[in-house]
């Protein structure tokens, strides 16, 4: 899916491919194409496409996704990937014959984000993608999650990129359970996870582990409870690790329209918090962030939230 003509001197790289749109689950299934044809449609009309260069998503290696997940998972998905009909890798993640595509594609666009803002090609780049990534853990899928994409890119740039510290900064309302089990222990990576809790996966409690900062908040929290726990936890933590990059998993889903949570977040609240991780990436990683996007499932709130995530990212 291209939306525009592609341009290497923007400083804002999208990277999307048509194999996203193509996986469907069906039925009444929240991770429905219809989330990124809305992102595409408010886009156009903002004026934005104009700002953006456009790149093909690559199709993921399994030398790559075994960056993140281990070899007899990746080998299992292969293997079960349906030629016809559907396969559940667990209650809420559903394989059809397109799924496999566009979760490579959805791998693949996180680790071609890293290449274009460590090459100095962009400034900052945003993966528009589907199936989201950050509940895939190590050796399983959940939660409509297949491969983590944001564990991917952070750790493509660690392992092909030779940086030293990056930074994974997951805003999506459910706790980013895998990320933080690929990551845990690993001081090269600060993991900082705002959710509502409890609530689904029912993690993310406090750690003692130095490299993971959660920052639950309560049904009903709005913009001012989100805000209040982002200065307090994430950025004095940022700032103490000095990111080299910064890798966003970007979840919509805390909206006040989207019934996926109990959390009122407006996107004047992601434009904000998208401002401020701007002003951590150009003070510690030369300005390099690569955006990931994971859930949103109301179309209208997740279009005009990512909008306001990309006008604040230029």
């Amino acid at each position: 899916m291209r939306l525009g003509f592609e341009r290497e001197d923007l400083l804002l790289s999208l990277i999307t491919h048509q194999d996203c749109l193509a996986h469907d689950p069906g039925g009444i299934h929240p991770d429905s194409p219809r989330r990124l044809e809305a992102i595409q449609d408010e886009i156009l009309s903002s004026g934005l496409d104009g700002l953006i260069s456009y790149h093909d998503a690559p199709l993921a290696s399994r030398e790559l996704l075994c960056l993140a997940h281990d070899q007899a998972y990746v080998d299992h998905v292969f293997a079960v990937a349906p030629n016809t009909g559907n396969v559940h890798l667990d209650g809420d993640t559903e394989m059809t014959p397109a799924t496999l595509p566009a979760a490579l594609r959805a791998a693949g666009a996180g680790a071609l984000a890293v290449d274009l803002v460590m090459a100095g090609n962009t400034d900052v780049a945003f993966c528009m993608v589907r199936p989201p990534g950050h509940h895939a853990g190590r050796a399983n899928a959940m939660g409509f999650c297949v491969f983590n994409n944001a564990a991917i890119a952070a750790l493509h740039a660690l392992h092909n990129h030779g940086l030293e510290r990056v930074a994974i900064l997951d805003f999506d309302v459910h706790h980013g359970n895998g990320t933080e089990e690929i990551v845990r222990g690993d001081s090269r990576v600060l993991f900082c996870s705002a959710f509502q809790h409890p609530f689904y996966p029912h993690t993310g409690h406090p750690s003692a582990t130095p490299n993971l900062v959660d920052a639950p908040l309560e049904a009903g929290a709005t913009g001012k409870e989100f805000r209040a726990v982002i200065e307090q936890k994430w950025l004095p933590a940022v700032t103490r690790f000095q990111p080299q990059l910064i890798v966003l998993s970007a979840g919509f889903d805390g909206h006040v329209l989207d019934d996926m949570s109990g959390i009122r977040l407006l996107e004047d609240d992601y434009a904000w918090l998208t401002r401020a991780v701007k002003g951590l990436a150009g003070q510690f990683a030369d300005g390099r962030i690569v955006s990931v996007l994971e859930g949103g499932y109301e179309p209208g709130a997740l279009a005009r939230s990512v909008v306001a995530h990309l006008k604040a990212l230029l």
